[in-house]
C-alpha cells in the first residue's frame, strides 16, 4: 500500500489587517475590507511529535534588578530642522526607529531627503529609495539646491539593504517606503502584510544591534492609517503622522507615538518650490488670511503637545433648500458639532433645525479637543445672527449637555499665547478663573454667560 503525503492546505490572509482563514471570503471578517484575502502559504513551525521540545539553557546573569540599572544620558543628534527636532523630542535618539506615514504628494520624502542632506555634512547617512530610480532622486536632490556628500542607494530587497547598511556603518539609514522593500524568506510580494511585518522587524532589530537610527517611511491607507499589521507601529519607537489638504501650502508634521519626548506634538511645515520650510510662528501664520469684523469667525486657542496655536474657527448658517439640512465639518469632529447644535436648540432656544450648518477648523488643522466647543458655539451663533465676535477676543471651553462651561487644562500656556499675539480679551470657563495674564479675562459658568460676552 502506497502512503502518499497530504497536501499542505493554503490560507488566506487579509492584505490589510493580517486575518487569516481557512477560505476564501469577499469580506474580512476582521477589519471589513472587501477583496482583501490573499492565498498564501502557511508558515512552517518545527514540530516534536510524540517528544517534548528541547530544552533551552536559561543565561541567569542577564536578569537583574531594575534598581541596580542606571540611566543613561544619550546625546540627541539635532537635524538641523528645528520643527523636525521639536517632534522627536529633541532630536534623533542614536539606536532608535522612526516610522513617518502620510498621503502621496504630501511631502515626505522631501523632507527626510532635506533632514539626511543637512545631516550628511558631518555623519554618515545612508538613503534607500525603493520607490524611485537614483536618477530620480537626483533631480529632486538638484531641485531642492541641496550638495552634501549623501550617500544613497537604489534597492528592494531587504538582505542586500542590511548588508550595505553592515559594511557602511551609518549613523543614520533611511529607507522609502517599507512598502515596497521585501524579504526573500517570505514568498509574498512587496507590500503584504507578511513582508512589512518582516521587514520592518530586520530593520528594527539592525537599529538596537548597531546603535543606528533608523527612519522608515510608509503609505497610509485611504482611512488615513499607516499601511500594514498595527503590529507595525508596535515594532518601531516614534510614530509620525503627515496632515493637511491638498490645496493648501501648510503641512504638519504630529508625533502620535514617542518613546524619548511628548506625544502629540507637531511640527509646520510651509510646501514651497524650495522644499519643506519651517514655520517657527504657526499662531501668525494661521491668522494671516482672516478677515476681521466677518460674522462667522472668532479665534481659538489650540494646545498640540506643548504648544499653543492660534487658529480661526468659521462657521456658515444659511437656510437650507431642502426637506433636511446640511451639516458638514472640516477639522472638527462632526458628532461634537451636532451636539454642540443640539445644545443651541434646546438650552437658547436658537431655531436651526432648516439651517445649513458649515463648520470649518482654518490652517488644514485637525482638532479632537474639547476646549474647542466654545469657539464652535460662538461661531455658529455669530454666522446665525449675522454679528461679528468682539474685536481681539479668543474663547476656549467645554460645553456640556445642560449649557454649562466646564475646566479645561493648561488655560495658563493659552492665555500666553494669546496676549502674545496681541488679543485683548480671553472668554474662560469659571473654573479657570485662577489662570494669571496682562490681557481681560472673562469667565463664563454657563452657555448663557458666553453668547453675553462675545457681542
Amino acid at each position: 500500500m502506497v502512503r502518499t503525503m497530504a497536501k499542505p492546505k493554503s490560507i488566506y490572509r487579509c492584505k490589510e489587517c493580517g486575518y487569516e482563514t481557512t477560505k476564501w471570503l469577499g469580506k474580512c471578517p476582521s477589519c471589513g475590507e472587501w477583496n482583501a484575502l490573499e492565498e498564501a502559504a502557511p508558515e512552517s513551525r518545527t514540530n516534536y511529535p510524540g517528544k517534548a521540545k528541547p530544552a533551552v539553557q536559561a543565561d541567569l546573569s542577564r536578569v537583574v534588578e531594575l534598581r541596580q540599572i542606571r540611566e543613561t544620558v544619550t546625546s540627541r543628534i539635532k537635524t538641523g530642522i528645528g520643527e523636525l527636532d521639536r517632534v522627536l523630542g529633541g532630536g534623533i535618539v542614536p539606536g532608535s526607529i522612526v516610522l513617518a506615514g502620510g498621503e502621496p504628494g504630501i511631502g515626505k520624502s522631501t523632507l527626510f531627503l532635506q533632514m539626511a542632506d543637512r545631516l550628511a555634512g558631518e555623519r554618515e547617512v545612508l538613503y534607500v529609495s525603493g520607490e524611485e530610480s537614483a536618477e530620480q532622486v537626483a533631480m529632486r536632490f538638484g531641485r531642492l539646491g541641496l550638495s552634501s556628500g549623501l550617500q544613497f542607494m537604489a534597492e528592494n530587497q531587504a538582505e542586500l539593504i542590511l548588508a550595505a547598511a553592515e559594511q557602511k556603518k551609518p549613523e543614520i539609514l533611511i529607507v522609502d517606503s517599507v512598502q515596497t522593500i521585501y524579504h526573500t524568506d517570505i514568498s509574498s510580494a512587496a507590500g503584504s502584510v507578511s513582508q512589512v511585518r518582516e521587514c520592518a522587524a530586520a530593520l528594527a532589530r539592525f537599529a538596537k544591534q548597531t546603535n543606528t537610527a533608523v527612519f522608515i517611511i510608509g503609505h497610509v491607507t485611504k482611512d488615513g492609517n499607516i499601511a500594514g499589521p498595527r503590529v507595525l507601529e508596535h515594532l518601531v519607537d516614534t510614530v509620525l503622522y503627515f496632515e493637511g489638504e491638498a490645496q493648501s501650502a501648510f503641512r504638519i508634521l504630529r508625533a502620535v507615538k514617542n518613546r524619548f519626548g511628548s506625544t502629540n506634538e507637531i511640527g509646520v511645515f510651509d510646501m514651497n518650490a524650495s522644499g519643506m520650510q519651517e514655520v517657527k510662528n504657526p499662531s501668525a501664520i494661521m491668522l494671516s488670511g482672516r478677515m476681521k469684523g466677518m460674522p462667522g469667525s472668532c479665534v481659538y486657542c489650540a494646545l498640540e503637545g506643548t504648544r499653543p496655536v492660534l487658529i480661526e474657527v468659521e462657521a456658515l448658517v444659511s437656510e437650507t433648500s431642502f426637506g433636511t439640512p446640511r451639516r458638514m465639518t472640516t477639522g472638527a469632529d462632526y458628532n461634537r458639532v451636532s451636539l454642540i447644535i443640539a445644545v443651541l436648540e434646546k438650552k437658547i432656544g436658537l431655531k436651526m433645525y432648516n439651517q445649513d450648518i458649515f463648520v470649518n477648523v482654518g490652517g488644514g488643522m485637525r482638532i479632537g479637543d474639547t476646549a474647542l466647543d466654545m469657539a464652535i458655539a460662538a461661531a455658529i451663533v455669530s454666522s446665525f445672527r449675522n454679528k461679528p465676535v468682539r474685536q481681539g477676543t479668543i474663547l476656549f471651553g467645554e460645553i456640556g449637555l445642560t449649557g454649562e462651561i466646564r475646566h479645561i487644562s493648561q488655560a495658563d500656556k493659552r492665555i500666553a499665547e494669546a496676549e502674545r499675539m496681541g488679543m485683548e480679551r480671553v472668554i474662560l470657563p469659571h473654573s479657570n478663573a485662577g489662570a494669571s495674564g496682562n490681557v481681560e479675562l472673562v469667565p463664563v459658568k454657563t452657555l448663557h454667560d458666553v453668547l453675553a460676552s462675545i457681542f
